[in-house]
């Protein structure tokens, strides 16, 4: 299933949509749903996410 960030506000900003997948994590545009989808390992999300958190990450 898939979610939207958290940090889009509605007004048609960039923003992302994330699903949880085996071994990993997907990624695709929230506009674009019907295109590309990028896929990541368990251990590149999670220092990605970790990252992100750190604020080292933009």
């Amino acid at each position: 299933m898939w979610f939207r960030s958290s940090y889009s506000n509605g007004a048609g900003g960039e923003c992302v949509e994330c699903a949880v997948a085996h071994g990993g994590a997907l990624v695709r545009d929230s506009k674009g749903s019907g295109g590309a989808v990028v896929a990541f390992g368990s251990t590149a999300w999670g220092s990605f996410v970790r990252a992100v958190e750190q604020g080292t990450v933009g």
